[in-house]
């Protein structure tokens, strides 16, 4: 799917006697681009007074699309770029808001997959090798993981004589979109330079994502009007005051936040480790990431801190030798974050429990929504894969599983958990080696351990890796590592 652009002239030609562009060939391309914008706008406003604004935004809409769709196949490359850097932006508006049926991301995601797709067929009909490579130790795991996770849970309700209804087909799809990410990833960042390019794309985004959680939790009034505009829309929206006591940013929600943050800031924290990105920058990344930790207002977010912290010290001594120096970073980290923090640890210990007050309401939502589902049969195959249940109160619409084990339980039964724990298992495994690699490969490498190492501990607590974002770059971080080790074993 990697494609080499290359450009051919004829001997005695002009472009052979020129090699660079000339003035007049730039005056008509720029004549070009500014005609064809000002033909699409005003067939936009033609369309939006003939047929309404919706014809308009249609317009815009598909010719964007097709514009996604071409560059796409002509710079496969360009799908990840597209994909990754606008992730964390609108994964969080939900569907029906801009688009019908599906979420701005994974709209996109469709786009720019189905380009990188037509532009490899094409090069195949050009004539141009195109060889998918499998790689036997994550592939096979990662394809019963899928089956499991989207065929068999839905086999599992035929053989209790059910249909799958629109929301249990619907609630296959995230982890069919992220075995795609993964593929995408994989066969489109193929060097150290497309991968360095790669880290930067994920944790500047995330760096956006924490600064804005900042503001939101110090009630920056421009902020927290956008997004109770835009991304506090759906079942159980939060109310203003509401919205404003944890950091869910553009994500929607505080737990997909933190964990895009900590993903982020575990990845800089790998780099500096190895020089990678420079210093000003890294130290920017990390006062901003390291705020947005607690600004998320999430404990699962600070008990992946604490396990992905003394995993770094553990594998880079360095780094925990210059702790001392980076220690009044993490204090101004901790004073800005401080009102989601304080705010989170004032419900400890409130009805007479040493735990927060929202794992009471999660402990009730468990032992009386969903456990009375399971017995030894649907423990074996699955309730079923839309976990979410309508709920019976006036003050919420929807109750959410928040249990890890239980999900894969609930969605695929005994053979989706048992083909987590292979996955893991192989993933675990195979990264091994590749963590004393010294360039940016290394350092995806290292992330990846850590964060799989991670989301192991939190999945006992909630389920995370369908979570907006934290699959994403999970899995981005999964198809550089195996691209950049299968690239090595060949060569």
């Amino acid at each position: 799917m990697v494609g080499v652009t290359s450009t051919l002239t004829r001997p005695n030609s002009p472009a052979s006697e020129s090699p660079g562009p000339s003035a007049d060939g730039d005056d008509r391309g720029t004549r070009r681009i500014v005609a064809t914008a000002v033909m699409a706008t005003v067939a936009a406003a033609l369309l939006a007074a003939a047929f309404g604004p919706v014809a308009a935004y249609g317009f815009v809409g598909g010719t964007l699309a097709i514009l996604l769709l071409i560059t796409s196949a002509l710079y496969p490359i360009f799908a990840t770029y597209a994909y990754l850097v606008t992730l964390p932006i609108i994964a969080g508006i939900d569907r029906d808001t801009l688009l019908p049926l599906v979420r701005p991301n994974e709209g996109l995601l469709a786009v720019v997959v189905a380009g990188a797709v037509l532009g490899a067929y094409l090069r195949f009909v050009r004539g141009d090798e195109i060889r998918p490579r499998f790689y036997p130790l994550i592939d096979i795991p990662l394809a019963v993981f899928l089956l499991a996770s989207t065929v068999w849970p839905l086999a599992s309700l035929t053989l209790r004589g059910m249909l799958p209804t629109s929301d249990e087909w619907a609630a296959t799809l995230p982890m069919a979109k992220l075995v795609g990410i993964y593929f995408l990833v994989r066969y489109t960042v193929t060097n150290d330079q497309q991968i360095l390019r790669t880290i930067r794309f994920i944790v500047w985004p995330g760096a956006v994502v924490a600064l804005i959680a900042v503001l939101q939790t110090l009630r920056f009034p421009p902020v927290t009007a956008l997004l109770d505009t835009f991304w506090n829309a759906g079942s159980n929206a939060a109310s203003p005051d509401e919205l404003s006591e944890r950091g869910s940013a553009t994500l929607g929600s505080p737990i997909a936040t933190g964990d895009v943050v900590i993903i982020c800031l575990i990845l800089v924290l790998c780099c500096g480790a190895r020089g990678i990105l420079g210093r000003r920058e890294r130290l920017v990344l990390a006062l901003v990431l390291g705020t947005g930790v607690f600004a998320a207002g999430q404990f699962s977010t600070w008990i992946a801190a604490l396990v992905g912290f003394a995993l770094i010290a553990w594998r880079f001594p360095e780094l925990r030798r210059q702790a001392k120096r980076f220690a009044p970073l993490a204090l101004v980290a901790l004073v800005i974050g401080a009102p989601a923090f304080l705010g989170r640890l004032e419900g400890i210990g409130e009805y007479g429990t040493p735990v927060p007050e929202s794992w009471l309401g999660r402990y009730d939502n468990l032992r009386f929504m969903y456990l009375p589902h399971f017995d030894w049969v649907t423990t074996l195959i699955g309730v079923s894969p839309n976990t979410v249940l309508q709920a019976a109160e006036r003050w919420r619409e929807v109750i959410y599983l928040e249990s890890g084990v239980l999900y894969f339980l609930w969605i695929g039964g005994v053979p989706l958990l048992a083909a987590f724990l292979w996955l893991s298992l192989r993933v675990l495994r195979t990264v091994r080696p590749a963590i004393r690699h010294p360039g940016a490969f290394g350092a995806c490498a290292s992330s990846l351990e850590i964060v799989w190492l991670f989301l192991l501990v939190l999945t006992l607590i909630d389920p995370h890796l369908q979570l907006r974002g934290t699959g994403d770059l999970i899995f981005t971080l999964l198809a550089i590592t195996v691209g950049g080790i299968d690239a090595r074993r060949r060569t």
